[in-house]
Order: structure tokens, then sequence, then C-alpha cells
């Protein structure tokens, strides 16, 4: 699974599939004013134009403007309905050269929020750009999916069943979950995923009246990227994709090598904490890594009351350090959460990390609070920023990587296998493995994802593209840079991030200039140069 970029949180649960009618016009570029007889008239989309205005909500910068455009629920059926997507942007400081759109990953993450808290971070573009982002079909403002208000209870079901080792309850309680988030989802569910974001983003693209997409996707972003590549290869401008992510592992696969990373990672910081005196864990890093494991399964037996009437178990420690292991500037922060744990049982600070740290796929764990908000109406108009359902981001994550993937595994199988599946996801990681392990189930009898992203988008014929991996990356690892650059071909240009952390931009100065060089003046580093590991800080 795959996540954002550094400060995005997301989580997930929930499943879709594109339209097979949809899929039939996945080649088609911009639409003509006269459509062919065979191809559906898409014009009046391509038409629009954007009204900016100051962005709604609690804390918005003043300077931040938003928008909308409006595209087909369906783009093989463009009169069966609309839904509108969510658009925000800071305007270029000088003489714009048109617009760069961002994607932060996720899968899940909403663009707006995310802009809005990190907009520093991409004040350097605006030296040339409008810096534009989206919150993606099913996602944040626009047309959020959900799995309700029973979902907390149905996941947390779910885990029992797998501790307990019962295959068939795991299953009947997939069949319940997926039986929900459909209920809570709306109409846009059958039409969410990759697929449709992309042909979303070439509406964004003509309504910003930019003849080519500049682009910039952090993780779940570059997959997007990559798409639209194949999609719309004579509408690609200049595209950075930083974190790179697979186009073609199983979710099985995905897994395991999310699992071995968090855990190279959570070493690290064990070195590095054991190192300070303050550290709750001792100053032993073997007996560090035990005590961490020890407290997890603790709290899986006696969660610790919470604010707010929550509980924090040891799923949900786990999924706090995984967001705080996104990047070495939150290690202080992490290290002061579990001293306070630890030492004074109290849970705040984790609970912190939880719900607004780094970015981690995250499943609604006991203690989340329920979404409380109505299900997403028919009209596809934006919802207002505070009635997103509170699940959106956990239930936005599985619906597209559920609508992404063919891979779909029958009763037999998870029977056959769970006993061989949980001691592998163990022995890739004791602290993570768990936590893992319910990714390669959650797409279990939903209908069969696209085929398109595995098996077409391969040897783009674009112009060059910058790729950024970074080697301690534990989300999205090095490898996947040099096999995306591979697949993508002559087009992908790597820039080796030798650093820590998940994605390259703002975390490393190097990384960070070398993109906007690139996005700015169109200025590529040479294939396989590297940027060295940052000081600490």
């Amino acid at each position: 699974m795959l996540s954002t970029h550094r400060r995005c949180a997301v989580a997930g649960a929930v499943v879709a599939a594109a339209s097979t009618a949809a899929l039939a016009l996945l080649g088609a570029g911009l639409p003509s004013v006269a459509p062919a007889a065979d191809e559906p008239d898409l014009s009046r989309f391509y038409a629009q134009k954007i009204t900016w205005a100051a962005c709604k909500g609690d804390g918005m910068p003043k300077d931040l403007q938003c928008g909308k455009v409006t595209v087909p629920l369906d783009y093989a059926r463009p009169d069966a309905g609309t839904l509108d997507v969510a658009l925000a942007r800071y305007r270029a400081t000088g003489k714009s050269r048109g617009s760069v759109l961002l994607n932060f990953g996720g899968p899940g993450a909403a663009g707006i929020g995310a802009l809005a808290g990190d907009g520093n971070d991409f004040m350097g573009l605006t030296n040339g750009y409008d810096v534009v982002t989206f919150d993606p079909r099913g996602v944040g403002q626009s047309s959020p999916v959900s799995c309700g208000e029973g979902s907390t209870e149905a996941f947390a079901e779910l885990d029992a069943s797998l501790d307990t080792g019962d295959p068939q309850a795991a299953l009947k309680q997939l069949r319940k979950v997926a039986a929900q988030c459909a209920k809570h989802s709306g109409p846009v569910l059958p039409y969410i995923g990759t697929i449709n974001a992309s042909r979303d983003m070439d509406v964004m693209r003509a309504a910003l009246g930019d003849k080519k997409l500049n682009y910039l996707g952090f993780s779940y972003g570059t997959r997007l990227g990559a798409v639209y590549a194949a999609q719309f290869p004579k509408k690609v401008g200049r595209m950075a994709l930083d974190g790179v992510d697979t186009l073609t592992e199983p979710l099985a696969e995905q897994g395991l090598v999310s699992a071995e990373g968090q855990q190279t990672a959570l070493d690290s910081f064990i070195t590095w904490c054991v190192k300070d005196i303050a550290c709750p864990f001792g100053q032993d890093s073997r007996s560090a890594r035990q005590q961490v494991v020890q407290l997890i399964q603790s709290l899986d037996q006696d969660p610790v009351p919470a604010d707010f009437g929550q509980q924090l178990s040891g799923q949900d420690l786990v999924g706090a350090i995984g967001q705080a292991l996104y990047s070495k500037q939150m290690w202080p922060t992490l290290e002061g959460a579990l001293a306070n744990l630890v030492q004074n049982g109290d849970a705040s600070g984790v609970l912190r990390l939880a719900s607004g740290g780094m970015a981690m796929p995250d499943l609604p764990r006991t203690g989340d609070r329920p979404s409380g908000r109505p299900s997403p109406g028919p009209s596809g108009g934006l919802v207002a920023p505070a009635d997103v359902p509170v699940d959106n981001p956990s239930a936005a994550l599985m619906a597209i990587t559920c609508a992404d993937t063919p891979d779909r595994p029958t009763a037999e199988q998870v029977t056959r296998d769970m006993d061989k599946l949980r001691a592998a996801y163990e022995e890739a990681s004791p602290v993570f493995g768990r936590y893992r392990l319910t990714e390669v189930l959650i797409c279990y009898g939903r209908p069969k994802g696209t085929d398109f992203i595995r098996d077409e988008v391969r040897a783009v014929d674009t112009p060059k593209m910058l790729l950024v991996g970074t080697r301690g990356d534990p989300a999205t690892p090095y490898r996947w840079t040099l096999e995306t650059a591979k697949r993508l071909g002559d087009s992908a240009v790597v820039l080796d991030n030798k650093g820590e952390g998940h994605t390259g931009y703002g975390s490393s100065r190097c990384a960070s200039q070398k993109i906007d060089a690139f996005l700015l003046y169109g200025s590529l580093p040479a294939n396989g140069s590297s940027c060295g590991p940052e000081a600490d800080r």
C-alpha cells in the first residue's frame, strides 16, 4: 500500500472497480469538438473555465484560492451524471507560465488540506507557476466515500478473526465491510480509481488553460502520473514523480515490502533513540526492540483510555509509529509521545501522531470516531469541509486500491494460505506484519479491478520525466523507482536520493532543488545521479 507526502495522514478500507465501458476508452486523448461516432462527446467538460474564490473553512490561508471542475461520473456515458472535483491554488508571484498540478498520494489524501498545511514547501514553484492541487473523486470534498458509523466495529471484528486464525470469520467480516462501504459511499463508488482520476486531471488541465500538464506527484501520486502519461502522452509537460510506486506488484507482495521497510525504519529509530537518556526503552537496542513488541501486545490485550471516549490499542500504536517513521524530523516527537505513554499512561501524544502525522495506510481501528455524517448525496456537488466523513481517507484508500488491481483472493485461497501468510508477515516485521496482513484480504469478494495499470502502463512516448527514489524510504522502496523507470522506458530519468524518510521533496534540499529546477526551467539531472544524505537537524 502507498502513502502520501510527508505530513498527510491517510488510512484504508473500502472497495470499488472501474466500469468496463469506461475502460474501453482509456487510450483516448483530448476529444475534438466533433467527436468520432464511436466516442462520447466530452467537449462541454473541456470547454469549462474555473471560477476562483477564497477558500472557506477555519485556518485556511488567506492567499489560497478554491474552485472546482465538473467531470462525468462515467466517461463512457457523460450524460448519465456528473460530479464536481474540488481544486485549490496559490497564484504565481510573478509572470505565470501556467499551472503545476500536485497530488499528495494516499491513495485517499485530500489535496486541498495538504496544500493548505504544507504550502510553504511549494512557494518556490510559485516563481513560475500557479501551484494547484485537488481532492480526487471520492476524496475530501469531491463526493467522499465512506464506510459509515458501523465500520469501526466491523474492522475490530476482522482483526479479532485474524488473531484467532479463523479464515471463515474473516471472510464473513470482509463481506460485511464491503456491504457497509457500498451503502454509505454514494454513486461515485463504481467509478472511483486512478483510471478515472487521470481523466479528471486532463479535464483540469484544459480548464486551467494549459496545453500540457505540468505535474508533481508523491507516492501514490506517481502511479497517477504514470497512468496519465500512458493515457495522454501528447499532453505531458514537465512531470516529476517522487517516492515512486510500483505499477506491477500484487497486493500481497506490496504488503510484505511495506512491512519490511517500516521494520527497517523502526530499527533505525530505536538505534537513534537509545543514544538518548530520555528514550523510554533504555539504552540497549535489542532490549528496546523487545519492549516495543511487548508494549503493542499489552495494549492489544488491554487498551488504555484516551480523550473523547477513545481507547488506544496496540494496533493503534503501530499505526501511529508507522506514521511518524515517514519523516526523520518526527523522531523526537515520536520519542516524546512514547515516553509519555510508557511512563505516564498518557496516550494523547500518540493519538496526535495517529491523526495528524505522516501518511500511512491504515484500517479503522478500535477507538476511531465514527463519521457521524450523512452519506454523500446523489447530486455530485462539492461537500463542505466540515461534512467530509471522518473515515473518508481510509475508505478512499481501499476503494482506489481495489479499483486499481485485478488481484482477488478466493475463499479457498484465503482458507488455505492464512497460516502461511501470517507467518510470512510476522517474519517480515514483528511490529508491522499483522497490521499489513489485512491488505492481502481487503479486496476479497469485490468486483475485479482494472488490468490497465499492470498491463498497459509501459514504454510511454512522452518528454523526459524525473523519477526520485529515496534509499531509506519505508513506504516506496528504492527498487520500485528503478523498476518503474525501466517499465516507463526511455522517458524516465532517475534521481537517487541517499536519505531517509518517505519522499525527498521538502526533506532533502538537494532533491527539492533538482525537482524545482526541472519543473521551473526544464533542467534535468543526469540519469542515475544522486543526492547525498541530509545532515541531522
